[in-house]
């Protein structure tokens, strides 16, 4: 009988473990499914890495190489419809201010020769502090490489606050101002000009840019302009630039031939006829990342000023070689578009240091994967790769 009671009892313990477990295990799918329906700002805020408190350990290269399986985050430059109407009143201004200025950023460092080879401007927003952060320290960083002298800025129009009245506006505007100013005393790498950082904007951050690299960098020799979400090797651009003549044109990277205009309402690169009527676009080098010798950018500066502005920046950029009959130079080297999985092998990691040692720049990293290619191939343990040197100048081909 007694055993009885006892087995009853431990039945009933059991019972009342197992409601408690559960309870708990509901709460915690409550909080998580909570968590899930925030806001997409704060979600934002939650998956963006930070590069402060995130630290990578030296990897052991005899291992599986990294395979970094997270989706590239969205442009940081805002995608709504476009507003054509205002576009087509507005397109003629093309003047604005320079907030923030570095008149000596081309000046040298006191070595013969000081003039910088290398001139890095990068298209930022004012928001992306991280993205920065991450080009500052790793493939963007200024000083000597091998001999060349290298210098950095980051180009930026003024933020715009969607659906804020005039004195939330000013408020915010002022806000930032004053980030971006101590960031530009800290670091001495910032250009904001007084224009609306919008995505079809960057047509101005293209033309603004020219005019100011023509007027304080005159004597640069080569310059690379990109987006802040691209990994330079840039020992692989310098050796590829090495038997250049800076006094030459040139004009290198991803070139995309008879793209057509895009038609479709819902693509945020929608262009009606009434704004381009031709059925393709002239031949021009993408976006996320080209480079272009002192005497090319002095010549298109010239050009696009002569231009009618367009909302496309690259495409914008293609009229205006098209202008100057220059042709853009395709290098393989340069991957605008991402490095493609191999239909060949459907498994292969494209995410690995030996792919990456061959090229001059990959498009659409998160500031993470910036951080994490520049320490695993510059790190004290490098990959052990096929090649036994890179090779920037041919082309860019999968396997050993």
């Amino acid at each position: 009988m007694r055993r009885r009671l006892r087995l009853r009892g431990d039945a009933a313990l059991t019972l009342l473990l197992g409601v408690t477990l559960g309870l708990l295990l509901y709460a915690q799918r409550d909080g998580a499914a909570r968590t899930t329906s925030a806001s997409p700002a704060l979600e934002q805020a939650v998956q963006r890495p930070n590069l402060v408190h995130r630290s990578f350990q030296p990897l052991d290269t005899a291992a599986a190489p990294v395979f970094y399986d997270e989706d590239t985050p969205a442009p940081p430059t805002p995608t709504e419809p476009f507003d054509f109407d205002h576009y087509l009143r507005a397109k003629d201004q093309r003047r604005f201010p320079l907030l923030i200025n570095q008149p000596h950023k081309c000046l040298g460092d006191g070595l013969p020769g000081g003039r910088p080879d290398l001139l890095i401007a990068v298209k930022s927003v004012a928001a992306d502090f991280e993205r920065r952060q991450a080009v500052r320290q790793t493939w963007g960083a200024e000083g000597r490489v091998q001999g060349a002298l290298v210098r950095r800025v980051f180009l930026l129009g003024v933020p715009r606050s969607a659906g804020t009245n005039g004195a939330d506006e000013m408020d915010t505007q002022a806000h930032w101002r004053t980030l971006l100013s101590a960031e530009s005393r800290a670091y001495a790498d910032i250009l904001l000009w007084a224009f609306d950082d919008t995505f079809f904007n960057l047509t101005l951050k293209e033309i603004h840019f020219l005019t100011w690299a023509s007027a304080f960098c005159p004597d640069v020799r080569f310059v690379f302009k990109g987006d802040a979400d691209v990994f330079v090797h840039v020992v692989n651009l310098l050796e590829f630039l090495t038997p250049r003549d800076p006094s030459q044109d040139l004009l290198a990277g991803d070139v995309i031939m008879q793209a057509r205009p895009i038609r479709a309402r819902d693509s945020k690169y929608y262009i009606p006829e009434a704004v381009y009527g031709l059925s393709a676009y002239p031949t021009y080098a993408g976006g996320g990342g080209f480079v272009l010798s002192g005497a090319t950018l002095r010549r298109l500066a010239s050009a696009c000023a002569q231009v009618e502005l367009f909302p496309i920046d690259d495409v914008f950029l293609g009229m205006c070689l098209q202008r100057l009959q220059l042709t853009p130079e395709s290098h393989p080297a340069f991957r605008t578009f991402g490095i493609p999985q191999p239909s060949e092998a459907p498994h292969l990691r494209t995410f690995d240091p030996c792919f990456y040692r061959e090229l001059v720049l990959v498009h659409g990293l998160s500031a993470a994967d910036i951080w994490l290619m520049w320490h695993l191939l510059h790190g004290p343990r490098r990959p052990v790769c096929a090649h036994p040197r890179p090779a920037a100048a041919g082309p860019f081909r999968w396997g050993p």
